[in-house]
């Protein structure tokens, strides 16, 4: 029974510590962009833009069809951000009770 409670507590630990790392990272980036737009809002629009546009490629490559050949690896390194981003956003605005 106490390793049923030990491991119960690791859970909720683990749980709440990711929701405060998932709402603090949401919210670092918030104020990065704010900080950005008052300093420059052309750099800083611009380079929200090509985080878009890559992540965009990276879910194209993802998400279409397979073909033959080799992928290269800007589409490996894009994919991998894609996964990462959808995987971050999903568990912040899924768990994260500030917003």
């Amino acid at each position: 029974m106490g390793s049923f409670f030990r491991w119960l507590w690791e859970e909720v630990v683990g749980e709440a510590v990711l929701t405060v790392v998932a709402c603090g990272a949401l919210v670092g980036l918030a104020l990065a962009f704010v900080w950005g737009w008052e300093r420059s809002p052309g750099v800083t629009g611009s380079a929200g833009g090509v985080v878009l546009a890559f992540l965009g490629f990276a879910g194209w490559e993802v998400l279409r069809p397979g073909r033959a050949g080799r992928r290269g690896r800007l589409v490996g390194v894009a994919a991998l951000a894609f996964c990462w981003a959808a995987a971050f956003l999903a568990y912040a605005f899924w768990s994260c009770g500030c917003l």
